[in-house]
């Protein structure tokens, strides 16, 4: 099983491959591009891209020298027809560079990519929002070789698409990207915090009134009050625990290590760290924690759910289960109750 890891800048190449990443993936909003179209849109991100061809081609460089590859994201959520002509030429030059594959976020471009019978894998993105068999055949026959699952797939559906299209490879998420949007369906963009931040973590103030014109009651204000916090508790938990780490690094947040057996049995072929733009330690702890699960496929499955679960020394973060993308591997195929016996702090995180 290969990981998936991001890099935004060249420096982060050579340490991230050592880290233990197969493939990395970048994307760049190059001058002529945003000259232009006076847009940054080349991919989904407006942060934490390349801004230089020479910087492309010395990615691709380094990572070939290391035995690893490099895959350019096309994502954005829409693109004009000189967009898509001017992605074309994107390409080519990529494909001159020695790159690897394409991920595509739009249909016409991945059919039109195909087209150009390029040297070029191509990726379907998540943004393409592959939950079926049929999808996936489609995307099979526009031209894509491997398909990324979104985040909301369970292990069985992932599994049943995978044994369904035989010729297509797979991916799945593993950490950190916790929106609590279906990406697929989201034409929104990630702003800068003091522009007001993700969409997603929007703070409304909001008045509850009852539809018949009664005043609430104290039991029903209390409640809703309660709905509240839950739902401020579970945003805290999918953005990464407020982006805290353990002591040694390792990131809280969203995660699916524990289904690394599962995953690796439907033949899910690669698994995706999240966060181009995020800081170079935090993508290096994100790799090394993979790494160090993905070493253990060879030992029974739950030596394994046993050391994931503890690598972080939080085992009652990991109880509630609002950190799982796949919660069908938790025991019982569900999340376990917040509090109680259940959420147990582990004595000792195990050593990488």
């Amino acid at each position: 099983m290969k990981i998936v890891a991001p890099i935004s800048r060249v420096e982060e190449t050579a340490p991230m491959i050592r880290a233990g990443a197969d493939e990395l993936y970048c994307g760049i909003v190059p001058a002529d591009w945003t000259e232009r179209f006076r847009s940054s849109g080349v991919n989904r991100r407006a942060f934490g891209n390349l801004g230089r061809y020479e910087d492309l081609a010395e990615v691709v460089r380094i990572a070939a020298d290391l035995g690893a590859s490099i895959s350019l994201v096309m994502n954005a959520q829409h693109y004009t027809e000189p967009q898509i002509a001017a992605l074309g030429e994107l390409a080519e030059r990529f494909a001159a560079m020695g790159g690897h594959a394409l991920i595509v976020g739009d249909l016409g471009l991945l059919a039109q990519l195909a087209g150009r019978d390029l040297p070029l894998r191509l990726h379907a993105s998540s943004l393409l929002a592959c939950r079926n068999t049929e999808t996936a055949a489609l995307l099979g026959e526009l031209g894509a070789g491997r398909v990324v699952f979104p985040r909301d797939v369970t292990l069985a559906e992932m599994a049943a698409i995978a044994a369904a299209n035989a010729a297509l490879e797979f991916e799945a998420f593993v950490l950190n990207d916790g929106c609590v949007f279906e990406e697929g369906n989201c034409h929104t963009i990630h702003l800068p915090g003091h522009l007001g931040g993700p969409i997603c973590l929007d703070r409304y103030t909001v008045d509850h009134a009852r539809v018949d014109g009664r005043a609430l009651g104290a039991d029903e204000s209390a409640a809703l009050a309660d709905n509240d916090a839950a739902h401020d508790q579970w945003l805290w938990y999918r953005f990464s625990c407020g982006f805290a780490v353990t002591e040694a690094g390792y990131p809280f947040g969203p995660c699916g290590l524990c289904a690394v057996p599962s995953l690796a049995a439907g033949r899910i072929g690669a698994v995706k760290i999240a966060g181009r733009e995020g800081a170079m330690e935090r993508k290096l702890k994100s790799v090394e924690m993979v790494r160090a699960t993905l070493d253990r496929l060879d030992r029974p499955a739950g030596d394994l759910t046993g050391f994931a679960r503890a690598i972080r020394g939080r085992l009652d973060l990991c109880a509630t289960g609002h950190m799982c993308y796949y919660r069908d591997a938790m025991p019982g195929g569900r999340s376990l109750s917040r509090g109680g016996d259940d959420c147990i702090r582990a004595e000792k995180a195990p050593r990488i």
